[in-house]
């Protein structure tokens, strides 16, 4: 098993400090609605584009939508395996593994450090459109949106499992399969917002 974070903590509360410089401290930390209302407008506004510019049947705008949510579903799965659980094998790994994911294992519970910076989700944004367009042209108008849903509904997930007590409904099946992946094992459960990746790449908690 992978050490993710640094710190023996039983109740895995509080928060770090991250920066020296009090600025950048304070641009480290984001409330979730900043980052889920870019990534939803940017959609929106891409959606509206694309209807009111381009002459791309309802069928396939609505296949590029859907495949742009399970674009960003394999993203997710891949990013938060390889990238984010990367073995900090040296010091600039371990340096950058604990920044970007590490102090989340260390501090699960901080509310202002479950979603990027709004100046990293601007850009993010901003990246996505120009390689889609670059791909796919005027199809990224509806493969954007898709995705973009799929990130917001990450990131609102995400808090929601962190910030809240788990529901007597169906979707506690995310509460449980995040917490085992955050305080029992961390090589297994990296999909936030579907298991779909985790049952095709075998990472599922194996039942007792």
């Amino acid at each position: 098993m992978k050490k993710i974070g640094r710190l023996d903590r039983p109740d895995n509360n509080g928060t770090a400090k991250m920066f020296a410089n009090p600025l950048l401290e304070r641009l480290s930390r984001t409330h979730i609605s900043i980052p889920i209302a870019m990534f939803l407008g940017v959609g929106a506004y891409s959606l509206y584009y694309g209807i009111t510019t381009t002459f791309i049947p309802f069928w396939l705008a609505a296949l590029l939508l859907i495949g742009g949510f399970l674009g960003f579903t394999f993203v997710e799965y891949m990013m938060h395996r390889y990238l984010y659980h990367m073995v900090p094998d040296n010091k600039w790994k371990d340096k950058v593994q604990y920044s970007i994911h590490g102090v989340h294992h260390d501090y699960p519970k901080d509310k202002d450090r479950l979603a990027m910076p709004p100046f990293i989700s601007g850009l993010y944004a901003a990246i996505l459109y120009f390689l889609f367009d670059f791909i796919m042209g005027e199809y990224a108008l509806y493969f954007l949106p898709g995705f973009l849903v799929g990130y917001a509904m990450y990131l609102g997930v995400h808090y929601i499992v962190h910030a809240y007590q788990p529901p007597k409904n169906f979707l506690k099946f995310l509460w449980v399969n995040h917490a085992i992946h955050h305080y029992k094992d961390p090589d297994v459960a990296f999909g936030v917002s579907t298991p779909i990746w985790d049952y095709v790449f075998g990472t599922m908690p194996k039942k007792n």
